[in-house]
């Protein structure tokens, strides 16, 4: 598999700390110019973010669908939403407006106070576990010629079909995490696994934790997806005092209870990602090439939070460096969204692909 390169569109030109995955906010002239940027740019999909506070990621996928010609959606999706009949009908039929260039990316929650914001009151295992079946059901639906019933632990349903099918046969499928469970459902149910940026080391461990429910299963590796928020600028000097400005205004805006009140939550983060990411911090804020931790430690490791800093060569070496220990899914999205994105363009991924095209014409190792 080629390596890709993925961001994330956002809806309000406002974002940029630690809401900006979703904010209450949208503007659609806004995103339909963001998307055309990523579009125009080069990446090759972007993720549609998923929060009980944020506009609809179904109706933004679809929108950025139409908007584009070749930019791949990643729909973040809850199975506690939506019940997976509806679902499996709804996908497919985004993915038919998309032309196929839809994927799924499933959400299985990683905090109980978020998770009830929208009635869910199933622990962290049971949503993994009604993950797993959700995903045997999309699949199922997709595939069938006829009608398809289901009795389960958390589903059950009688005679359902559904008209409309994905455009390729089936929709790829993401897990991500950093839990027992969430390497067991992606190694057995995933086409891709997510992971946030941590250092080579960890990182490479836990590759190989999912693999190796994957070998356990007979099932083919899933491709690696890992997530950096990159801070660039002509020079890895000038990158760096880059790097501390933004750092005060994500401390600002961690201060503003009103920007926050309805994406925060209280205390230690309960999934197993953040925590990870906040323990690695504690034990260095540069680690390998130059993957800082800082930015976690201001936002509460609130999502993909840590920062790949330096000239454009240091951060495609960077990520260079994971593409060497099996990550082929590059995400990149800044703290400064859109001019980050057409700078990532313009000065990254070009240096990316340019050494990966090399090696492949001299057939040279990593």
């Amino acid at each position: 598999m080629p390596v890709e390169f993925i961001s994330a569109v956002h809806t309000d030109s406002g974002a940029s700390g630690p809401a900006a995955a979703s904010r209450i906010g949208f503007d659609r002239d806004h995103l339909r110019r963001y998307a055309r940027a990523l579009d125009d740019g080069g990446f090759d999909h972007t993720l549609v973010a998923y929060h009980s506070a944020s506009p609809d990621a179904f109706q933004v996928a679809q929108f950025v669908a139409t908007h584009t010609e070749r930019i791949r959606p990643i729909l973040a999706h809850r199975p506690g939403v939506v019940f997976p009949t509806h679902a499996s009908r709804a996908l497919a039929t985004l993915d038919r407006i998309s032309d196929g260039r839809l994927s799924v990316h499933i959400i299985s929650g990683g905090s109980d106070e978020e998770q009830r914001r929208e009635g869910d009151y199933l622990n962290k295992a049971e949503r993994y576990e009604r993950s797993d079946e959700y995903i045997q059901i999309l699949r199922k639906v997709w595939q069938s010629d006829g009608p398809v019933s289901h009795e389960g632990r958390h589903f059950r349903f009688e005679g359902y079909y559904s008209d409309v099918k994905p455009v390729n046969g089936l929709i790829p499928i993401s897990v991500g995490g950093s839990s027992p469970d969430a390497y067991r459902v992606g190694g057995q149910q995933g086409d891709i696994f997510g992971l946030w940026g941590e250092p080579l080391k960890e990182t490479g461990e836990q590759i190989a934790a999912v693999n190796a429910v994957a070998d356990a299963a007979g099932r083919p590796h899933p491709r690696i997806w890992v997530s950096f928020r990159p801070i660039i600028a002509p020079t890895d000097e000038l990158a760096w005092k880059k790097a501390h400005r933004t750092l005060g205004v994500l401390k600002d805006q961690a201060r503003n209870t009103e920007l926050l009140r309805h994406y925060r939550t209280t205390g230690r983060p309960a999934n197993v990602g953040s925590q990870r990411l906040l323990d690695i911090a504690e034990r260095g804020e540069v680690h390998d090439r130059c993957l800082w931790t800082a930015p976690a430690v201001a936002t509460n490791a609130a999502g993909a939070s840590t920062a790949l800093v330096g000239s454009p060569e240091t951060v495609a070496q960077a990520l260079l460096d994971y593409v060497d220990i099996g990550c082929d899914l590059l995400s990149i999205r800044g703290y400064d969204p859109l001019n980050d994105a057409v700078d990532y363009a313009r000065h990254v991924l070009p240096l990316v692909r340019q050494e990966l095209a090399h090696r492949a014409a001299t057939g040279q190792a990593a």
